[in-house]
């Protein structure tokens, strides 16, 4: 189905392009006085068409941003060209006013604002020149232009008006579809887990007892007995996992909410992680003045965090700090956790919270699809920034509870 969807978008938008290009050859052969010249003006007309043309065709096989802002740089060039070749036709100012439109089709914000810059620059030595030099060929523009003027600004206006509401069309439409993965994400995780949850939990116990029994017979000699504490701690780590997908199948919708104070809560967390930090010579470094409160469950809240700081432990380089700040911001109370490690590319940010997909050897990526159930549980949201080699910074943002 998505296949398909690929399909019929890619011959809209060559049947567009092939439309556009008949209009531009029709522009350029029918009823021209340059043709019958064949000189300059034309050669330029017919070259800017045929690359114009050429670099349409071409751009869903790049479709970077480097190709489409030369797409943005050909549009230029052509309607100011056709505006300097064809003086006596008054429609080619409206094109002028309406080149920045084409940046709206990229859905590129760097873009659109670069060709409303450079448009409005070269609109400002276009009316100069017009208004100190012209001799007769731009009459129509000469004649009233303050008029003009205003109707440029008027046109930017409105271009600016339809990009911030198809931008904003846009934004929403990615949140949905972030939130679309995401459930899909919970959702797979959920019916993993109950299918095999249980299955797995029962024979587990059942050998953990027995092991526990043996461990505590006076048969066995210590060599033995060290092997069965080795065999548990395994279990153990197997139950955990366990429990983390019986956390993500059915989670537990009736915990207490209460107005937990942050700054107690990040104390009692880095209290409980800096010994864990210091195996590899590591500090959390607590930054966090005044007193926030989140509407949530305290033990849920603690178990995000532990989760993001432990992480960032891990990640960080032997006697590196990791820098954790709170702090209430308007309305909302954001909880950074900084890190100096490795860091992630795009990529891997984009992977996060994907069961099964993770960044440690023996990691499951189960802890950080919990951590993005709780944040959205209590209405919270959790971002990455990141880049190789020079760490990590993970924000969490809550609704502030006053």
């Amino acid at each position: 189905m998505f296949k398909t969807y690929i399909r019929n978008d890619q011959r809209l938008y060559y049947f567009t392009i092939l439309l556009v290009i008949t209009i531009m050859t029709l522009g350029l052969l029918i009823k021209n006085h340059l043709i019958e010249e064949l000189g300059v003006g034309f050669i330029f007309h017919l070259s800017i068409v045929v690359i114009i043309s050429v670099t349409l065709l071409i751009y869903p096989k790049y479709g970077t941003h480097r190709f489409r802002t030369i797409i943005i740089i050909e549009a230029f060039i052509y309607y100011y060209g056709i505006f300097i070749l064809y003086p006596e036709t008054w429609s080619n100012f409206i094109f002028l006013c309406f080149i920045p439109a084409v940046a709206i089709m990229f859905f590129d914000s760097k873009l659109f604002h670069f060709s409303l810059f450079i448009n409005s620059i070269l609109i400002a030595i276009t009316f100069g020149f017009i208004a100190l030099f012209d001799h007769g060929l731009y009459t129509y523009i000469k004649q009233d232009l303050v008029s003009n003027a205003f109707n440029y600004v008027g046109s930017q206006a409105l271009i600016y008006f339809i990009f911030y509401l198809t931008n904003l069309r846009v934004k929403k439409q990615e949140l949905y579809y972030e939130q679309i993965k995401q459930a899909e994400r919970l959702k797979t995780a959920g019916q993993l887990a109950a299918a095999v949850a249980h299955e797995i939990r029962n024979p587990v116990t059942v050998v953990k007892g027995f092991l526990q029994l043996y461990e505590q017979d006076s048969q066995f000699n210590d060599a033995i007995k060290s092997q069965f504490t080795l065999m548990i701690d395994e279990l153990n780590t197997a139950e955990s996992v366990v429990s983390q997908f019986l956390s993500i199948a059915k989670p537990d919708e009736y915990l207490d909410i209460e107005s937990v104070n942050l700054k107690v809560v990040l104390q009692s967390v880095t209290d409980l992680l800096n010994s864990y930090g210091l195996l590899n010579n590591n500090n959390i470094e607590l930054e966090i003045k005044e007193d926030c409160y989140i509407a949530a469950n305290k033990i849920e809240l603690k178990q995000l965090l532990i989760n993001i700081i432990k992480n960032a432990l891990e990640a960080s380089e032997i006697g590196e700090s990791v820098i954790v700040t709170g702090g209430k911001k308007q309305d909302i109370v954001e909880i950074q956790v900084i890190d100096h490690g490795h860091g992630m590319s795009d990529t891997e940010i984009e992977c996060l919270g994907t069961p099964f997909y993770s960044l440690k050897s023996k990691g499951t990526g189960l802890g950080m699809m919990i951590c993005y159930n709780i944040a959205a549980k209590y209405k919270g949201t959790i971002e990455f920034q990141s880049a190789i080699d020079e760490g990590t910074t993970v924000t969490i943002c809550f609704p502030s509870r006053n």
